[in-house]
């Protein structure tokens, strides 16, 4: 595995060291999906390498109607030249892919979670523990937008089991959400303002931008403050810090 150590390989794809190795030995059978996906994503596969990855791993390489889950070489090189910008790319389910070290700080580190549990409407509804603040007001609208984005992917993308597992999952566990759900709501998704409540700097309040990147239906989120503001100043702060101080402070 070129390039990278293989802790460093296991961290970036979300499973263990062990099982990296027993994977490598043939001695893990039928990993799923998701973490083949992953590790096509930590070793920056091309797309015929991922679904030789895929076809080697016993699965069906991705295809229609399935969510697509492959960060580009250009998605790449935007987040390495937006280090003093918190950045993540989502996938069409609201999936974390890949974040800079700035989105650690300020909304704590996606890998520390398993992987089903990383996904932000699961935070929202069922967990209950992300770093947003909401008033009730912005807590509609964001579940709204987020149930009517989960709808047009299921929409989209009617073969992909993680998708259905997901949505069937969120209904079963968040009354909330399985009212949303039957609603069947389509709304727009507009940009906004977010507080997110930082353990260690207090409140900081950003502009929210979600930038949708349509040939491979991935969801780039980034926060910016006003210049010259308060919030300018914490952020400056976590860009000074780095993950080190603040990402694990939960």
């Amino acid at each position: 595995m070129p390039g990278l150590r293989r802790e460093e390989l296991a961290a970036l794809a979300g499973v263990s060291v062990d099982y990296l190795v027993r994977l490598e030995q043939g001695r893990a059978e039928n990993p799923s999906p998701q973490v083949v996906e992953s590790l096509a994503r930590a070793l920056r596969l091309r797309d015929e390498e991922r679904d030789a990855l895929y076809l080697l791993a016993g699965s069906a390489a991705p295809s229609a109607g399935i969510v697509p889950r492959t960060v580009t070489p250009g998605i790449q090189r935007m987040l390495d030249r937006l280090a003093d910008t918190p950045v993540c790319v989502f996938t069409a389910a609201w999936d974390p892919l890949l974040w800079n070290d700035l989105w650690t700080a300020l909304q704590g580190d996606p890998s520390a979670r398993p992987v089903p549990e990383r996904n932000v409407a699961w935070r929202h509804f069922v967990a209950g523990d992300s770093r947003t603040r909401h008033d009730p007001e912005s807590a509609s609208e964001f579940e709204r937008e987020m149930v009517s984005d989960l709808h047009r992917a299921v929409l989209q993308y009617p073969r992909d089991d993680l998708l259905a597992t997901l949505v069937r999952d969120l209904v079963d566990r968040s009354d909330r959400f399985a009212t949303l759900w039957e609603r069947y709501e389509l709304v727009p998704r507009a940009a906004s303002r977010k507080t997110v409540e930082h353990p260690v700097v207090g409140p900081i309040t950003l502009d929210c931008d979600v930038l949708h990147v349509p040939a491979v239906d991935l969801r780039v989120i980034l926060y910016t403050a006003e210049p010259g503001s308060e919030d300018a100043v914490r952020l400056d702060l976590l860009r000074v810090a780095g993950i080190q101080s603040f990402a694990t402070v939960e």
